[in-house]
């Protein structure tokens, strides 16, 4: 058999029409995009060129990402001259173009690709958007556009809890690649809490030889099993000094600053098991696999005795000598001042200092570490409870609880980043909860996308940004953290970056198809649940339960069935605004969604008890009701 030759001209003439087809997909969305018309073509004779010896190392990191998505390397050479090369793509460093600190200009024509910018950091982020115009289908041709852009808020940050569960360096510089993928720049890291101290102090051994390790258990969070009489510690970990400052130069080269968290007075349970006598009670604990020893145990700093300040001072000196961010978070939330309030060094404390209550004493005690960190030339970050009793002028609050201890801090004068656990909060479902891994409450995709971190009634430029916050609980590996952040981190990083007035839930999804597609080939693990049907049970007037059904995005169908089969395109239809009577007999409720003649969404089957229960279940302030198809 003969085989037919296509010749190269219609070869390339398909690629067109394929690249034809899909739109420009960049996420977060630019602040101006022009398209132009025609496409340039990435090829073995592409080179890629730049103007200053600072950008070598991040034309060689293009070259590289370039080659991890289609088969093309491109060489890395050095611009002889102020011209521009032609059939390159040029990083050009001018600290005349007007972009601002992370702004930059992206140009592609038939002939070259520019990205310029007055700084290294816009000239990283056009290259990142740059990246994402690569097609993955074999197509080799970049769509011809103009793309001015910069950042709305200056703090977009990630919080990463590896108390909980330990992460291994490579899993962080993962999640750090993924980061840098959408423009995040702070990437907060909960180094300790209750159950596990994860950084080296070289001046207390014990934080990392008995705080950093617990007994093994899986399971529901608040249901373990409480460690065994003799049973051994060991599941955790922690990272060495080294490995710290190996993660921040590899973050740094990604233009993010790694700002490590010290949870205190409160979550300090680890430290308290490798030194008992930082406690009012002196008591020895065990590292807690769960959070209900909380208020039997003391797991708060004693505030009343200066060797608790004198051990701080020290641990501190270590953390700010590895991380050379300007800010140090130090927790602050959730304290329990029970034992505090029977303690006679807390209450001498108290009396000495003139302090009402235990809410001022906590108030001292965040105070004084502020103090330590002003000393050292570093500034205090601290979630919403460090308003109790009282906000020192200089900090900077994460309001996580809602927004109101944002709104009240800065009302106060003082910067603030709005972390509201509904909907930053990624330990949430973002699906049905009888198709999703066991979370807290819900919060979709969706909700996450039309997050506004700045309240009408606040002056803009006291929130300085955002963050998308993953909470370690139920988050046991780091394929299981990925699958929680992802695409909703995906969601926030447009709202943190991307113009207010300019953001379009229906665009959105229409380009995070092809990022999507991007982690299926760098083998990144996400959630596809926003495809899934939402099911909102309902009491009529006379207390009989109805059912409504909606979708996240559009242009799905929706089948279902009441008789415990599974329902394909040809079972039940829901129609949009239809009130679904439940049969008296069914004992289940099966629900899945197409597009077209092809499955899209996950088989959800709910008993019809679990659907009575929620009608008991206060609607979540802040999230979304979906329209109801």
């Amino acid at each position: 058999m003969r085989t037919k030759l296509i010749p190269t001209t219609l070869l390339f003439l398909l690629d067109v029409l394929v690249l034809a087809a899909q739109e420009i997909s960049i996420i977060p969305q630019p602040k101006t995009v022009e398209k132009g018309t025609g496409y340039f073509v990435l090829n073995e004779k592409t080179s890629v060129c730049y103007d200053n010896p600072e950008l070598k190392s991040l034309a060689e990191y293009f070259s590289h990402m370039v080659l991890s998505f289609v088969d093309v390397p491109l060489m890395v050479n050095r611009i002889q001259g102020e011209q521009s090369q032609k059939r390159a793509i040029n990083l050009i460093l001018d600290t005349h173009t007007e972009t601002g600190k992370e702004g930059y200009r992206l140009s592609v024509t038939l002939k070259q690709v520019t990205v310029k910018s007055s700084t290294v950091k816009g000239l990283f982020y056009g290259v990142q958007s740059l990246l994402q115009l690569i097609p993955l289908n074999g197509v080799k041709m970049l769509p011809c556009l103009e793309i001015s852009d910069e950042p709305r808020f200056p703090w977009r940050g990630l919080m990463f809890d590896v108390s909980r569960h330990f992460c291994t360096i490579d899993e962080l510089k993962t999640l750090i690649d993924q980061m840098a993928m959408y423009k995040f720049n702070v990437f907060h890291l909960h180094l300790t809490d209750d159950q596990g101290w994860r950084i080296e102090i070289k001046s207390f051994p014990k934080l990392t030889s008995i705080g950093s390790w617990r007994v093994p258990r899986i399971g529901v969070w608040k249901e373990r099993e409480l460690p065994l009489p003799g049973e051994k510690p060991t599941y955790g970990g922690f990272y060495s000094q080294n490995q710290i400052r190996d993660l921040v130069k590899y973050a740094s080269e990604r233009n993010i600053q790694i700002m490590p968290e010290i949870d205190v007075p409160g979550h300090s349970m680890s430290a308290i098991v490798a030194y008992p006598n930082l406690s009012c009670t002196r008591q020895q604990y065990q590292i807690p696999i769960n959070s209900n020893f909380y208020t039997n145990e003391s797991n708060v700093l004693c505030a009343g005795r200066d060797s608790t300040f004198e051990f701080l001072d020290k641990v501190l000196d270590e953390v700010v000598a590895l991380f050379p961010f300007d800010y140090v978070h130090i927790g602050g939330d959730e304290c329990y001042k029970g034992f505090w309030a029977k303690c006679p060094d807390c209450q001498k404390r108290m009396k000495e200092n003139n302090l009402a209550d235990t809410k001022e004493l906590q108030s001292y005690f965040v105070r004084r570490v502020g103090k330590m960190l002003e000393g050292k030339g570093r500034k205090l970050v601290g979630w919403g409870e460090i308003l109790e009793g009282g906000l020192a002028s200089n900090s900077t609050v994460m309001s996580w609880i809602d927004m109101k201890a944002g709104i009240e801090a800065a009302r106060h004068g003082n910067d603030v980043i709005m972390t509201p656990r509904f909907p930053t909060y990624m330990d949430y479902y973002q699906g049905d909860p009888c198709a999703e891994p066991i979370a807290y409450r819900e919060n979709r995709l969706k909700t996450c996308y039309h997050f506004e971190p700045v309240p009408d009634s606040i002056p803009a430029g006291l929130i300085i940004g955002g963050q998308t916050c993953l909470w370690g609980e139920f988050s046991p590996n780091f394929r299981h953290a990925q699958y929680l952040l992802w695409p909703r981190s995906m969601a926030l990083a447009e709202v943190y970056w991307s113009p207010k007035s300019g953001r379009n839930w229906n665009d959105f999804i229409a380009r995070l198809e092809p990022q999507l597609r991007k982690f299926d080939k760098l083998d990144y693990k996400y959630s596809s649940s926003y495809l899934d049907a939402v099911v909102k049970p309902t009491l009529d007037k006379y207390d009989h339960l109805r059912i409504q059904l909606g979708t996240e995005i559009d242009d799905l169908d929706i089948y279902y069935t009441f008789d415990n089969s599974f329902p394909d395109q040809h079972s039940l239809k829901y129609r949009k605004g239809e009130l679904l009577e439940i049969p008296k007999t069914a004992s289940s409720f099966i629900v899945v969604t197409y597009r077209g003649k092809k499955q899209i969404g996950k088989i959800i089957s709910i008993p019809i008890e679990d659907l009575k229960k929620r009608t008991q279940i206060k609607p979540i302030k802040g999230a979304l009701d979906f329209e109801f198809e």
